[in-house]
């Protein structure tokens, strides 16, 4: 676990200096007052956090403050720890994997590394002993494709595939027969990174949801939403936009390694309801983590 936490915390790095050290500089103080609480909560919305959480987590240390439950930095600290795991446990962060196949769809806009986290969750269920197949359903950007291919060679999964411009849906209708057929156990979907303000886009994601119900009853089991960390409460936005048009199970974080706001985890979780269940941390093919609340809250502070 250690390991774990260590590569998390590198990951984690320019958050944990915008957080864990702002509040590390105040735990050296001898007493906590109201001003000390205040610059915590603008260390919390300095990480993205979210107003509406950051509220949240103060109003309950001010509240044990008045209590006189805490009375050194250090009590304020291992609280706060104990607040944030408690925000981000209350959701299952694990795959719901009940079909057969089952059907992961991943959305996401241009640029937040969708394609690349399709490659490395394929390796991942490969590892637990899954057949995995992936079906190329973004037709829109040039050589989506062939970028997917590339992943499908490298972790030697095959790749359903039609020629640029074609129909999304007729990629996803042909790849679940072809899972159905080939007795697969994991089907994943990529789909065009498309802006959240283009409604005709989101009108093709909502038909390949419907085909793909259609065609498998209960599918797909999950839709993720690939989140680019850099972009804050950008991220934020577009997450709540694509939850409320085509209803999301779970969260992908990528780009941890190159942000100082990572807690836009924590805003996303409590304020959206949406588990994050992966998080990217590098660049390579191993460095799609399970989200664990506990470890996450570990190497953040």
């Amino acid at each position: 676990m250690l390991n774990i936490i260590h590569s998390i915390r590198d990951g984690l790095e320019k958050t944990r200096k915008n957080l864990g050290d702002r509040l590390g500089s105040l735990v050296l103080g001898e007493k906590i007052d109201e001003s000390f609480l205040d610059e915590l909560e603008e260390a919390l919305i300095a990480s993205d956090v979210g107003m509406k959480t950051a509220s949240l987590v103060l109003a309950d240390l001010k509240e044990r403050f008045k209590r006189n439950e805490l009375t050194s930095p250090v009590q304020v600290r291992e609280r706060l720890k104990q607040v944030l795991f408690e925000i981000l446990a209350e959701r299952p962060a694990s795959l719901s994997l009940t079909g057969a196949p089952s059907v992961i769809l991943v959305v996401g806009v241009n640029g937040t590394g969708k394609t690349t986290t399709i490659g490395k969750l394929a390796h991942r269920l490969q590892g637990e002993g899954k057949k995995v197949m992936l079906a190329a359903a973004d037709t829109f950007r040039a050589a989506a494709a062939e970028q997917l291919m590339v992943w499908g060679e490298r972790n030697n999964v095959p790749v359903v595939k039609h020629k640029e411009g074609a129909d999304p849906g007729a990629v996803a209708f042909d790849a679940l027969a072809a899972a159905k057929a080939r007795s697969m156990d994991v089907l994943i979907v990529d789909t065009a990174g498309r802006l959240h303000t283009k409604s005709n886009l989101m009108e093709e994601l909502k038909k390949v949801q419907r085909i793909l119900a259609r065609e498998l009853p209960g599918a797909p089991q999950e839709t993720l939403f690939v989140l680019d960390a850099t972009t804050g409460q950008n991220a934020f936005a577009q997450a709540k936009t694509f939850h409320q048009a085509i209803g999301l199970t779970g969260i992908v974080l990528t780009k941890l390694d190159g942000t100082p706001k990572g807690g836009i985890v924590l805003a996303i979780n409590k304020e959206l309801g949406l588990p994050v269940k992966f998080i990217g941390i590098g660049e390579g093919i191993e460095d799609l983590k399970d989200f664990d609340p506990r470890e996450f809250v570990e190497a953040l502070l």
